[in-house]
């Protein structure tokens, strides 16, 4: 089970997600985007809160306010101690607690981790925000907009792989057709250099002989006279 949830209006039409336990966390780490942000209470057990940007963006485009949302939601969601399970909807009455987030990319996954369990490719990409106070507002809006469902998350990053494949393809055709038009506008005008220099060489020449017959012109009538 994974639980949806729209982020505030003005942020803009941003979708937020978390599993219901440490088993689906496992497939969301998995089967990520490479527009997903993580979240997770620094030092604490908590859901893994996950934040799908737009096509092209990175974690320097959160917003202040879609930020804020996030990290309420995983704050709301955490609890103190190991109990993946029983993380969700708690709540946690603990202040000033750190959020740590990073994209998905940066999540290391290696077979000595527990279930759930993860860990960082580059600690310099994951960022931490303090988080004062549970903000009874910004959760209760979030979880009005609470979607349940059952996706099928190895099916749906196989399709992104498709359409990913499928773009590059394309963009490849489009290289190797941009840089054949190129190679014949260069062989153009390479001929049409040529063909001046050739036109050139010829009227040289024209020049030469017409100047030979007149002085030989001369000559005949030289010895006319």
């Amino acid at each position: 089970m994974v639980f949806y949830f729209k982020a505030r209006p003005e942020a803009g039409d941003y979708t937020i997600f978390m599993g219901l336990d440490k088993f689906e966390n496992e497939e969301l780490i998995k089967y990520g985007f490479p527009e997903d942000i993580w979240f997770h209470v620094d030092k604490m057990s908590s859901a893994h809160v996950y934040l799908r940007m737009r096509k092209g963006q990175t974690i320097d485009d959160i917003s202040e306010g879609l930020l804020e949302d996030c990290v309420q939601l995983v704050k709301a969601n955490s609890i103190q101690g190991n109990d993946y399970i029983i993380v969700y909807m708690t709540g946690n009455k603990v202040n000033n607690i750190d959020v740590v987030y990073t994209p998905w990319q940066n999540l290391k996954k290696t077979p000595s981790m527990d279930v759930g369990q993860v860990g960082f490719h580059n600690n310099k990409s994951v960022r931490t925000v303090r988080v004062e106070k549970r903000i009874n507002e910004v959760v209760n809006r979030l979880n009005r907009t609470k979607v349940e469902r059952k996706p099928d998350l190895k099916a749906e990053r196989e399709a992104v792989n498709a359409a990913e494949r499928a773009e590059r393809k394309l963009q490849l055709r489009d290289k190797k057709r941009r840089e054949e038009m190129e190679r014949l506008e260069k062989e153009r005008q390479a001929e049409v250099r040529s063909y001046k220099n050739l036109m050139v060489a010829d009227k040289m020449t024209s020049n030469k002989e017409i100047a030979s017959t007149h002085k030989s012109l001369q000559e005949l009538e030289e010895d006319f006279m």
